[in-house]
Parts: structure tokens; C-alpha cells; sequence
């Protein structure tokens, strides 16, 4: 027989969600809510709430538990990189993709257009209920079993997230070191050229403290100067 609901119905139970992460709910009507769209709400008189207060509350828990967990997995990181991880951790499209590796669109309780409309795999709607679902776990448990929920889901996505910031800011990062140990502002000197000048190379070296750092060589002094920054990044270990 056809469902007559069609879409609108979630393809996972919350149960069957909970049990395929292994998260024990002691009270599964606050996962039940915390998957549950303001669309399914609105087309189904059996709905107690949708998700959004729980979707404001897990936003704060994240922002605490991510800068708490940052704070003592780099005991070394200057606040700067500290807070532009954290940003990058707890951004919508980071906690879509979090939520996308989870599946947990098909657990997703959509009203009808939304599902029709693609709801399952839009990155709003995802990261929305990820942190619904992580508000909904804090009430129903606390903050350490929302730890060791988020620690290794952290653990993988914080390397690449680092890859990428390294990569495009190493002067940044470098800077930041830099000044938190107390010695100021990186030097990026020009110790030579070569080639024509529709090919020339330049060569660049990092000083911090008055000792080279770090040497790259580039088409620009400023190409060189950001490959001598990751050059003095991997030589410290925080590339």
C-alpha cells in the first residue's frame, strides 16, 4: 500500500539512528524532536515542537565544546589560529558535512515539499539539525557524552581543515606564532633573483628573531614569501 504521507516521512526511524551511531537516548522523544522540521511540524497535529530551540541550544554547546576541545588539543596554538578554527569547525557548511557523513539526512522529519525539494541533502537543513541533534543530546545526557560524540568526528575533520588554512595563510599563522612566543613580527628578506625578467625567480628567507625560519623561492617576492612562511611552518611541526 502507498504510503499516503509519500516523502514527508522520515526514511530512518530516530531509533534505528540512534542505535547505527550507538548514541543511547534515555528519552527519544527529545531525538524525535530534535529531528523534526518546522515543515513536518506544521503538516502534522501528532508533532509536539520542531527542532529549532534545540537547534539554539545545541549552536552554544558547540561553540563551548569546540573551543574547550581546541584549547587542549594545541596547548601551543595562538588565539588567533584557536579562533579561526573554531569559526571553520563550527560553520554551517562544516556541520552540514558533519551531519552529511552521519547520514543523518535520511532521519530527517520533513514535511512533503520539503523532502520533495531535495531537503535531505540541503546544507542549511543539515547543519540546522546537527546542531539539534547535539542540543538534544546535552538535555538528555551532558556535555561529556557530547565530547566524546563530537572528539573523534573533531580529530579527522581538524587535520584538513589545518591543511587548508596552512595553505593559504602560512604569513598569518607564522605571524601568530611568532608573537606569542614573544619575538614580534617575521622578516621576509630577498637574498636573490635570477632569470629574465618575463622569468625571473626571487628568493626569499623567513627571519623571526634575528635566525632564518623558513626559504622559499618564487615568480614574486610575495609567491616566495608565502612558500618561505609554509617552508618555517613545517620546520616548527605545525604544518
Amino acid at each position: 500500500m502507498e504510503n499516503p504521507l509519500g516523502s514527508s516521512q522520515p526514511e530512518e526511524s530516530p531509533l534505528d539512528f540512534s542505535q547505527r551511531l550507538g548514541l543511547k537516548f534515555n528519552n527519544i522523544g527529545l531525538l524525535t524532536r530534535a529531528l523534526t522540521h518546522r515543515s513536518y511540524f506544521n503538516e502534522h497535529r501528532d508533532a509536539i515542537e520542531d527542532n529549532e530551540r534545540l537547534e539554539f541550544l545545541g549552536d552554544a554547546v558547540l561553540d563551548f565544546l569546540v573551543a574547550a576541545w581546541l584549547y587542549h588539543r594545541f596547548p601551543e596554538m595562538a588565539e588567533g589560529q584557536l579562533t579561526r578554527l573554531r569559526a571553520a569547525l563550527v560553520g554551517n557548511e562544516q556541520l552540514a558535512q558533519f551531519a552529511s557523513e552521519l547520514q543523518l539526512g535520511q532521519a530527517m522529519r520533513l514535511g512533503h515539499g520539503e523532502a520533495e525539494n531535495g531537503g535531505r541533502d540541503r546544507f542549511p537543513l543539515l547543519g540546522s539539525t546537527f546542531e539539534a541533534l547535539i542540543g538534544a543530546l546535552y538535555l538528555d545526557q551532558n556535555i561529556d557524552v557530547v565530547w566524546s560524540f563530537m572528539d573523534p568526528i573533531l580529530d579527522t575533520s581538524v587535520k584538513k581543515i589545518m591543511i587548508n588554512q596552512v595553505e593559504h595563510h602560512p604569513k598569518s599563522i607564522l605571524q601568530e606564532w611568532s608573537q606569542s612566543k614573544g619575538f614580534g613580527t617575521p622578516i621576509y628578506k630577498t637574498v636573490g633573483d635570477s632569470g629574465p625578467d618575463h622569468d625571473k625567480y626571487f628568493e626569499v628567507e623567513v627571519l623571526i628573531d634575528g635566525d632564518k625560519y623558513g626559504y622559499g623561492m618564487g615568480h614574486s617576492k610575495q609567491a616566495a614569501a608565502k612558500i618561505a612562511a609554509r617552508d618555517a611552518l613545517e620546520k616548527l611541526g605545525l604544518r
